[in-house]
C-alpha cells in the first residue's frame, strides 16, 4: 500500500473514512446546496440572489443552484419581497438609512425593483424626516458647542447624506433642528 492511500486516512468505528467530502465533478448534490443554504439562512434571512452567489461560489453547478433555491422558494423559506421590507424596516429603524441608501443596499442584494418599491414605499417623507430629525439630535449632542453654525450645518447634512436622506430633507432637517437647539439653549450668564 502506498502512503496515503485511503488505508491511511483515519477511519470511524464503522469503518467510514473521515476525510472531507468531495465535491461530485457536477458541483455537488440538490441535498448539500440545500444544507449549505439552511446553513446560510440560520445566521440571518438573504436574498435568492445572495443565496445563489455563494452557492456558486461553493462549487455548485447553476443547475444544482436552481434546484436547490425553487425548492426553498416553493417552501417558503426564500421569498425576496418580505426579505425587502424586513431589510428597510431593520436598516432605517437602526441604522437609520434614507431610502436613497436602502435602495441602492437592496440593489446590491440583488432584490428586483418589483419587490423592492412596496417596501421603500412603506417609509413616507413624514418617517424619514422624524429619523433624520432624531439622528440630528443625537449628532448635536457630541458636538463641540462653540462649533461655527455653517460648519455644523455643512457636517450634520453631510452625515445624513452619506446615511441616504435627500439634501433637500437633510438642509430642512438640521435647520430645524438647529433652530430648535438654540431656542433651548440655556441662556449666557
Amino acid at each position: 500500500m502506498a502512503a496515503g492511500s485511503e488505508e491511511d486516512a483515519p477511519s470511524t468505528d464503522t469503518g467510514v473514512t473521515r476525510s472531507r467530502p468531495e465535491r461530485t465533478l457536477q458541483g455537488g448534490t440538490v441535498e448539500q446546496a440545500k444544507e449549505a443554504c439552511l446553513r446560510l439562512l440560520a445566521v440571518r434571512a438573504r436574498s435568492r440572489a445572495e443565496l445563489a452567489q455563494r452557492l456558486a461560489a461553493k462549487g455548485f453547478t447553476p443547475d444544482i443552484t436552481e434546484r436547490a433555491l425553487d425548492r426553498f422558494t416553493e417552501v417558503g423559506l426564500i421569498d425576496d419581497a418580505a426579505f425587502a421590507e424586513q431589510w428597510v424596516h431593520s436598516r432605517h429603524t437602526f441604522s437609520g438609512k434614507g431610502k436613497q441608501a436602502l435602495a441602492q443596499e437592496l440593489r446590491r442584494k440583488g432584490i428586483s425593483q418589483s419587490h423592492a418599491a412596496p417596501a421603500l414605499a412603506a417609509i413616507t417623507a413624514d418617517d424619514e424626516e422624524e429619523r433624520a430629525a432624531e439622528l440630528v439630535r443625537r449628532k448635536l449632542r457630541t458636538m463641540p458647542p462653540n462649533l461655527d453654525r455653517d460648519k455644523t450645518i455643512r457636517r450634520l447634512v453631510g452625515m445624513l447624506a452619506r446615511r441616504g436622506y435627500p439634501q433637500s430633507t437633510a438642509f430642512t432637517v438640521v435647520k430645524a433642528e438647529l433652530a430648535q437647539a438654540q431656542f433651548d439653549a440655556p441662556a449666557p450668564d
